[in-house]
Parts: C-alpha cells; structure tokens; sequence
C-alpha cells in the first residue's frame, strides 16, 4: 500500500498515552484474547495511528486501532469466504442503484480520533461521503452506515460487545454480526436492540438499505459445496 501524505500530527492523532497497559489491563479490555492478536511494539496504550500507517506501509497485516492498542484482525478461510459472497450479493445490490460505496476487510476506517477499524463489510452512503467525494487514503476518514463482522475463533464476546458500541456510538446505523458455526446473523439496530436469524429465514436491509433481500440458507450453503 503507498505511503499518503500525512497532515500534522495534531490534527492525525491523539497523543500516546502516558500509561502504558499490563496483561492484567487487556484481559480486561477484550477477555480472553489470543495473545498473538496484540502488539506489543509499541506498548498497548501507546500506539497511535501514525504507528498504524507504518504497518500498512511495510507488513502484509492488518491492525485496528483501539485505546492505543494495536489488535491483528482475526480472519480464516471460511470467514474470508462467507464475507466475499455477502459482498458481492451487497455489491450487486449497491452498485447498480449508485447508492454508495463498499469496503472489505482490508480498507480501515477513522471512526473518531484514535480509533481506526476495519469491519470485514462496510456500506458508505453517497450522503456520508467527506465533503461529497468517495472516501479516500490509506484510512479512510468515514463512518459506515453498515458495519458487517464476520465471526471468528478468536474473536471474544467482550471484544465484539465493545466493538458494537463504538460503532453506533460513532453513527452506523446498522451492524451485522455473522456467525459461520451456527450459521446465523444478528443484525443490530441498536446495540440493545438485535434480531437473530437462522439459516432458514433472510435477511434484509432495513432503513439503510431498502430492499435487499438475502436468504441466509444462499448464503450459508456455500460452505458445503464441492
């Protein structure tokens, strides 16, 4: 990925924190998380997003930004798979109705200031783009109307509670939560207010995206073909 030119730093990041956090301080942050999915260098509660760029510019991993701490996303082969046909039905949705812009599990996004993520699916309406012009850069400096996560092994309950306030704390206004084992979705209009669906029901897309429709057993049955 190329190197962007960067603004000053006062107005790119927060500064570093001046406490650096223990094991006893992350496990309390996201539960019992792989510890290969934290970085150590720089030190959690340290990192800022100019660290984040540094990363994106000479290592082939991803990394969202929380709090100072610099957290690996967790992905496999089946996720990665289920996110693409979920992206293309978006896309083919989306694309034709010029409705806004998609992006997948490598395109971070700026919530706020010194928090950057990277959902697995994000919808940005026309109406939400800065200053009226697609979003662009290494980090894209938007909030999604629609968050889609993709849930894996290493993801913990605490890490993706966390995740769905930020999210509507910061104005998405939809969030899908997909979950390959069970083969169901929660999709959250609020984060208290959820509706799970089985493989056997579809799945819309409410108030931000009238119309579409997606039959969870489509999509899900494509991890059984040969």
């Amino acid at each position: 990925m190329s190197t962007i030119l960067e603004p000053p730093r006062s107005k790119r990041e927060a500064p570093r924190s001046k406490r650096a956090l223990t094991l006893s301080d992350l496990a309390d942050r996201f539960g019992p998380m792989p510890p290969w999915r934290i970085r150590m260098n720089p030190h959690p509660g340290t990192a800022t997003e100019k660290d984040l760029l540094r990363i994106l510019d000479h290592e082939d991993r991803l990394f969202e930004l929380v709090d100072g701490i610099l957290v690996e996303k967790d992905m496999g082969f089946e996720e990665s798979e289920l996110a693409l046909w979920l992206a293309a039905s978006l896309a083919n949705f989306v694309g034709p109705r010029r409705l806004g812009r998609l992006s997948g599990a490598d395109g971070p996004l700026r919530l706020k200031l010194g928090l950057v993520r990277i959902p697995d699916i994000a919808f940005i309406s026309r109406a939400r783009y800065p200053g009226g012009k697609r979003p662009r850069g290494a980090i894209a400096k938007v909030v999604p109307n629609l968050a889609v996560e993709i849930i894996s092994r290493g993801n913990t309950p605490k890490e993706m509670r966390s995740k769905l306030q930020e999210y509507f704390k910061a104005g998405v206004e939809l969030v899908w939560f997909v979950y390959p084992k069970s083969r169901t979705v929660e999709s959250f209009t609020a984060p208290d207010t959820c509706r799970t669906l089985t493989e056997t029901q579809t799945l819309t897309g409410g108030d931000v995206l009238p119309g579409f429709k997606l039959k969870l057993r489509e999509l899900f049955s494509k991890l059984d073909e040969e």
